[in-house]
């Protein structure tokens, strides 16, 4: 099962955006399930504000864990991390058009070539596209730093 597909199995259980972000990457971030579901739950629709959309945060909490800090050079790894997060944002950005989880709402989202995970999965859940796809752009992140 791709990170995709669970991100989109948690946020049917129930789990906010963040939440089934961050549980869906456990097998890499080295987080427990619990601990996952736990530091993400505040994150839920824009932390309950409306801002930052929630699978955004719960992507660039992944992707923090995965840019470890150089307590020798903390200036120059925070510059590495938040540039993973600014990628992010910008690949999330030039799908959906949006950030904000309170302009993202009110969207008409459907799985689509923006979102090939949720087109495949067959995802038809507003929330649950963005979970997916956010998911997705993780995974290629994370493959392109292997190249």
């Amino acid at each position: 099962m791709n990170h995709s597909q669970l991100a989109h199995e948690y946020h049917m259980k129930g789990y906010n955006c963040s939440q089934s972000l961050l549980a869906a990457f456990s097998d890499v971030t080295g987080l427990s399930e619990t601990k996952s579901l736990s530091v993400s739950g505040c994150f839920g629709r824009g932390a309950g504000s409306g801002e930052l959309c929630g699978a955004i945060s719960g992507a660039i909490m992944v992707l923090g864990m995965l840019t470890p800090v150089d307590t020798n050079d903390p200036v120059n790894s925070k510059l590495r991390a938040v540039a993973q997060g600014r990628e992010f944002l910008q690949r999330f950005s030039q799908r959906f058009g949006a950030v904000r989880c309170e302009t993202l709402l009110p969207m008409e989202l459907a799985a689509d070539d923006r979102t090939p995970a949720a087109k495949e999965l067959g995802i038809t859940d507003h929330c649950s596209i963005l979970a997916a796809t956010a998911a997705e752009i993780v995974e290629e992140m994370l493959r392109e730093r292997q190249k």
